[in-house]
């Protein structure tokens, strides 16, 4: 699977992985009643005129001036011209569509240009090239060559309180020093009206937190949210990482809150509280090369949307037309992504399923059934089996409906938690939907997902056809936690959409670069956090704090 950024399975020596962090500054303000909520997304030129979508940044509420937390990781090539596009938009749907958002405005350049001058600051231009307001976009650049992670637990106690009506709603934000001033390195989620929070457990790429020297000055900053954007500073403290380490060996860490504007004014001032560091480990990190040359294997599952909303399939207008050419939407993306994907499942066979259709010989409607019709055997050898097991299952199934993605997420999901009994990181599992779009049991999905996101499994979903495809977008939660209709969070963004019209006139390439684009970060991301080493590897995750003082106090 080539990583993100890669141009094509050869490895170059001349490759190395580069971090890029993104703010901007005088967007343009697109909403009546409050300010815009900008959004960056990168594309990368993968082949000719064609782009594809590397990465979204999360949403920022209610600012002109947004400093993205999330980075993009890319491979970067010495040898070659990689063209990026930055987008920003200022997203108005819940769901986060683009085709809902205003253009804020965009910039073109190389990826060298960004690593040779390592901080590149160049004006935001509209789509016809004239300049967006005032607006200006920032990206700086960190080559990745420290593996290593600090996993953080953090707490607050007896902050200052900000709301009138409340208390406070406090998160924080680590800065690392740089030549040129602090660069924000991690911001936590909100924990909302309490003076003493308890903010989930995180980790921060050591390179990005403190460029590797555990002297290194480190600022937090606690602020106190607000919708309209202009969050409430409550106070900051520096210290480095090694004075974290030494400080919880014996106990948490605990940091006063200094508000120096208010320690000026007020006589007798003491602090806006205090910050605890419940737990400062640094941890190294597997690379998912790391998992896959270790024996990881990668399982991928096929399945295909049969619902009447797709079309008669004896009519050129079907997505499932029966062409004599051979050829229809949903062949085009098996055909795509499954020439990629085979490569990275050791005997390429692949179990591919229908669901939304009535089948023989008792014509009841069936939500996850093997297109092969061999319930023990559902396997396809290779690309070329899926393609010919979905050519002949069109002619003898009836396309109905409703259209129900659990029972196959769920399927997928029972060799997951199989495979979790095994202790080690041997088996990841990839659902590839493929869909027309409309889905009529979101709540039992969205439960579906948020329990998948607790197993070693992805889910890629392409769109085809020209559907609305809003829903599709809700559950790519990649801005903001999918959340079941009970409320329970998951664990980990696992759902990549991708529509495939976008994609029709391009490379095969283009299009499997984008639907594969997350599932590195996916797999690394999974493993790491259930501390699983691969297969092949004799020794455990270890724990590298012996270049600082030891670290561990929960």
């Amino acid at each position: 699977m080539a990583a993100v950024g890669a141009p094509g399975p050869a490895v170059s020596d001349c490759m190395t992985k580069v971090a890029l962090s993104v703010s901007c500054d005088n967007l343009l303000d697109m909403d009546t009643f409050s300010k815009s909520d900008p959004l960056c997304v990168l594309h990368m030129n993968s082949s000719g005129p064609h782009w594809c979508e590397i990465g979204r940044t999360e949403k920022i509420k209610n600012c002109l001036n947004p400093k993205f937390s999330k980075t993009f990781v890319i491979d970067y090539y010495f040898e070659m011209v990689q063209k990026l596009r930055f987008e920003v938009y200022d997203i108005d749907s819940d769901n986060h569509s683009l085709q809902d958002a205003d253009f804020l405005g965009e910039l073109e350049c190389t990826l060298g240009q960004i690593v040779s001058s390592r901080k590149l600051t160049r004006p935001l231009v509209m789509k016809d090239k004239r300049p967006a307001g005032k607006g200006t976009i920032t990206i700086c650049a960190e080559e990745r060559t420290d593996n290593r992670v600090v996993e953080f637990e953090a707490a607050g106690r007896k902050l200052d309180k900000k709301d009138f009506w409340g208390k406070s709603d406090p998160f924080l934000e680590f800065h690392k020093q740089t030549e040129t001033g602090w660069q924000l390195a991690h911001r936590t989620e909100v924990v909302k009206n309490t003076l003493n929070p308890v903010w989930r457990p995180f980790r921060i790429p050591m390179q990005s937190l403190c460029g590797g020297d555990v002297e290194k000055p480190i600022k937090v900053d606690c602020y106190d949210y607000n919708s309209s954007g202009s969050h409430d500073f409550i106070g900051s403290f520096e210290t480095s990482l090694c004075a974290i380490q030494q400080a919880s060996q014996t106990y948490a860490a605990e940091f006063e809150c200094i508000n120096s504007k208010k320690k000026q004014k007020k006589k007798g001032y003491k602090n806006s509280g205090v910050i605890v560091i419940k737990k400062c480990k640094t941890v190294k990190e597997y690379s998912f090369l790391d998992y896959i040359m270790g024996g990881c294997q990668l399982n991928f599952t096929i399945a295909i949307d049969f619902t009447g909303s797709n079309g008669d399939p004896r009519t050129p207008q079907s997505l499932h037309y029966i062409n004599p050419q051979g050829y229809n939407e949903y062949l085009a993306a098996i055909w795509a992504v499954g020439n990629v994907i085979q490569d990275y499942d050791s005997d390429k066979m692949f179990p591919a399923f229908g669901f939304g259709a009535k089948i023989p010989p008792t014509w009841h409607v069936s939500h996850e059934f093997p297109i092969n019709f061999n319930p023990s055997d559902p396997f396809c050898a290779g690309v070329e089996g899926v393609v010919h097991a979905y050519q002949q299952c069109l002619q003898q199934v009836k396309l109905y409906g409703p259209t129900n993605f659990s029972p196959i997420i769920n399927h997928v999901a029972h060799f997951g938690r199989q495979a979790m009994q095994q202790e080690t990181a041997s088996q990841y599992f990839v659902l590839l939907i493929i869909t027309d779009g409309v889905i009529t049991d979101m709540d039992q999905t969205r439960s579906a997902i948020v329990n998948a996101s607790r197993l070693p499994m992805s889910i890629i979903i392409v769109g085809v056809g020209g559907a609305d495809f809003d829903a599709m977008e809700f559950l790519d939660g990649d801005d903001g936690i999918l959340r079941s209709a009970t409320g329970e969070a998951a664990m980990r963004d696992i759902v990549q959409f991708v529509p495939f019209r976008q994609f029709r006139d391009c490379p095969q390439e283009a299009l499997a670069q984008s639907v594969l684009a997350e599932i590195p970060g996916q797999v690394m991301g999974f493993f790491n956090t259930m501390k699983l080493r691969p297969p092949h590897s004799d020794t455990p995750l270890p724990d590298l704090s012996a270049s600082a003082p030891p670290s561990e106090m929960s």
